[in-house]
This record gives structure tokens, C-alpha cells and sequence, in this order.
């Protein structure tokens, strides 16, 4: 995210099985999703979050439950992926209507985005997805369901396709 952009966000701790997440909220909605780590957070008191920022955190919450239970939620909160160029975009869209417990290559995100040569590109844009989880970047393989790249630590990934109960070859990466 951008600094500019940092100054107006609120951030609020997000208590999972899988650890403490840290939401990130733009007057636009959900703008940041972090995994959990080792630094501490204080939660947002409740005066400081407007009833609307209120509503986006409960949907934020039950969203990550449920993705986190290895399925896909039927709603989000709104989404504001301003951050990301139009080819971005296009990919995390692309991402949402991957289902839980299935897979795509990065070829195949790049052909559904009108791109067939732009698996780098593909690759990048998932590296780059602000809301890992809800965006599930993680669904996205290399060729032959390697594991492939991920923004954070390929532990949440193979943790992630492991819940959703993805084929154990894909979460260890030696292929299929």
C-alpha cells in the first residue's frame, strides 16, 4: 500500500484458528489482509470504527472463517483493490471464481484474463494480491501443480490448499 494511503486506513486485528490476521480499511473497504506474525497490534476500540467499518469487519470475519475452513465464501466485504493497475485487477477477479479445493495454473489465470503469454504476469499480479486469503492467490500452481511462488511464507500456501483439501502432490510441490 502506499504511504498516503497507510495515513487513512484503519487496521484491526482479526482473531482466526490460524492466528491473529490484521485487516487493513480504506473508506472504500477491505483494501489490506496480513497473515498473522510476530508483531502485536491493539484493536481498534469500537467508537473509532464507524457502524459501516463495523459491518465490513463482521464480513471480513466470517469471510476468513470460512475461507480458512476450506471453503468459499458467499459474500465479501467490499473490496477496494485501488492499489493494483487495471492488469491486476483483472487477476484478482479472476482469482475470486477459482472455488475452494480447486486449482489453476498460471497459464490458465493468463488465458482467462485475455492474456494466453502473461503466466509471469499472472505470477506477479498474485504476488502483489493486498488481501491474500480472500483473494485466493494461493489456488493459483505452476505448470505440471508445482507449488509455485507465494507472497508470504509457501507454508500459509501449502496450510491454505491443505484446509481445502487440495491433492497432497500440489500442496508439496513435486508435481503430479
Amino acid at each position: 500500500m502506499h504511504s498516503n494511503q497507510l495515513s487513512t486506513m484503519k487496521t484491526t486485528p482479526i482473531q482466526t484458528s490460524a492466528g491473529i490476521f490484521r485487516a487493513h480499511f480504506s473508506e472504500r473497504g477491505l483494501a489490506g489482509l496480513d497473515f498473522p506474525d510476530d508483531r502485536t497490534i491493539s484493536p481498534a476500540r469500537p467508537d473509532d470504527l464507524s457502524a459501516q467499518l463495523r459491518d465490513w469487519l463482521r464480513a471480513t470475519k466470517r469471510a476468513l472463517k470460512l475461507t480458512l475452513a476450506g471453503k468459499t465464501p458467499k459474500t465479501l466485504p467490499p473490496l477496494d483493490l485501488s492499489t493494483g493497475t487495471e492488469f491486476q485487477q483483472a487477476v484478482w477477479s479472476a482469482l475470486r471464481k477459482i472455488p475452494a479445493g480447486q486449482t489453476r495454473s498460471y497459464a490458465e489465470v493468463a488465458r482467462a484474463v485475455g492474456r494466453p503469454q502473461g503466466a509471469r504476469a499472472v505470477g506477479q499480479a498474485c504476488g502483489a494480491n493486498p488481501i491474500p486469503v480472500l483473494i485466493p492467490c494461493h489456488r493459483v500452481l505452476a505448470a505440471h501443480g508445482k507449488l509455485g511462488g507465494f507472497s508470504s511464507d509457501p507454508a500459509w500456501k501449502r496450510n491454505l490448499l491443505a484446509r481445502e483439501k487440495v491433492g497432497r502432490e500440489a500442496r508439496q510441490g513435486t508435481g503430479r
